[in-house]
């Protein structure tokens, strides 16, 4: 249970830092992705983009 709330976390802060090229390919506004504006600050949550690109590593994974 640990790895796998670490790996979210993991993968969170990684889309979170890609999320400008990310955007450009369309992942960054699915629905389900959360922009919120706190104190002047944007943040980012990309929940749904975390599962699409988890779905699509998984595959890659499994067919290699």
């Amino acid at each position: 249970m640990i790895k796998w709330l670490l790996t979210t976390i993991v993968a969170l802060v990684v889309l979170s830092v890609l999320t400008p090229s990310l955007g450009r390919l369309g992942l960054g506004r699915l629905p389900g992705d959360l922009r919120l504006r706190v104190r002047g600050r944007e943040v980012y949550i990309p929940i749904t983009t975390t599962i699409v690109l988890s779905l699509l590593l998984s595959v890659l994974v499994r067919l290699l």
